[in-house]
């Protein structure tokens, strides 16, 4: 009986002693969680959102979150948004970090566009991306206090929309990529491929920025050069329709149009009114002859989103300064010819590259199709 007793007495100390350090374990682990717990909330402080640190978390680098806003849906701009995304993507695999993109596309309806920007602010995002000029400016005028770092990508003309003070130093948190069009070198293709042309036509938007400059530009070189010329503006896709009836009606050699987005949503819709009277349209962006247009003459939309997103990249990681960081420039010597409607129209593609060559870095061919990728395919 009194061993019985004294095994139950050692049993129960036993398991005494076996509650005790298992207590003791779970306030040890307590302590380290409480202590990561503290790191964590530390890391969190320093970092520009509560996203952004657990995402650093699961990545083996830095993470950011950026938001990027396309003005509308257009061959121009969903080529800069994919390459943007195509080479953010690399910097990603290159740097070991981690770059989170939040999309979305306005549709050219201003009061989305701005719900689209303030929920990038909501979500505390560290760059801002605007594409085109109205996105642009929209997300300078929403960021003035935050000074959260703003790149734009295709703005004509960054300097007189207000967006920066000069290329070279763009003064604020806005800086990005410019598409600027050099207007007289696409006047001096229509002249080359028709010296006997007498009235040009103009078509733009009148609301878009990216038209304001250039079709001065164009006013002034024709007027120089004697030349007549009729303007046809239009704000929707059925107006742009109209106008480019009208143009044929007008009894114009040929039309010009510069980076417009409003006219370059609608260009499938016209190029054929254009082709069936026989005039050439020369426009300010190679997606315009992707869409119908004979000529598209500008710069490279897939290498100025590349270009961007190195850009934005520097920014991010590197710390850059949009106020010091010069806006990009590209030259714009390419021309690409639409060979199908340059059959239509009765021209024969080496003539017309033969006249082009002198006022262009090369001449370009492709075919009509919606998108780029549809030609891939």
């Amino acid at each position: 009986m009194k061993l019985r007793n004294v095994f139950a007495m050692i049993t129960a100390a036993a398991m005494t002693l076996s509650l005790a350090a298992c207590s003791g374990q779970s306030t040890a682990s307590s302590t380290s969680s409480a202590s990561s717990d503290s790191s964590s909330s530390a890391a969190s402080e320093s970092s520009v959102s509560s996203e952004k640190s657990t995402a650093s978390e699961e990545s083996s680098g830095a993470s950011y979150t950026i938001g990027i806003c396309n003005y509308v849906d257009d061959a121009s701009l969903n080529q800069i948004v994919d390459n943007i995304n195509a080479r953010l993507a690399e910097i990603e695999s290159e740097q070991g970090i981690t770059i989170n993109v939040k999309y979305d596309n306005c549709n050219a309806d201003a009061n989305v566009m701005n719900q689209i920007i303030a929920n990038f602010a909501a979500d505390n995002v560290d760059l801002m991306v605007g594409v085109a000029t109205p996105v642009a400016m929209a997300m300078q005028s929403a960021t003035e206090d935050s000074k959260t770092p703003v790149v734009f990508a295709a703005v004509s003309d960054p300097v007189g929309a207000g967006l920066v003070a000069s290329l070279e130093e763009p003064g604020s948190n806005v800086t990005g990529s410019s598409d600027n069009l050099d207007t007289n070198s696409v006047m001096n293709l229509i002249f080359a491929q028709n010296p006997d042309a007498k009235k040009i036509g103009l078509l733009y938007d009148v609301g878009q920025d990216s038209s304001t400059a250039a079709i001065e530009h164009a006013k002034a070189y024709l007027d120089d050069k004697g030349v007549e010329y009729v303007e046809r503006t239009a704000t929707t896709a059925e107006e742009v329709a109209l106008a480019a009836q009208a143009l044929v009606s007008d009894g114009v050699d040929a039309v010009f149009t510069p980076t417009d987005n409003t006219i370059m949503k609608a260009e499938l819709a016209i190029y054929e009114t254009f082709a069936d009277a026989g005039i050439p349209h020369y426009t300010g962006a190679d997606s315009f002859a992707l869409n119908g247009a004979f000529l598209g003459y500008g710069v490279d939309y897939a290498n100025l989103g590349r270009e961007t997103a190195d850009m934005i990249a520097s920014i991010l990681t590197e710390g850059k300064d949009p106020a010091t960081t010069p806006v990009i420039t590209f030259d714009n010597g390419t021309a690409t010819v639409n060979t199908e409607i340059c059959e239509k129209l009765g021209l024969d593609f080496d003539t017309v590259s033969e006249a082009f060559a002198p006022y262009c870095t090369r001449v370009e061919e492709i075919t009509t199709a919606e998108s780029f990728s549809d030609l891939e395919s």
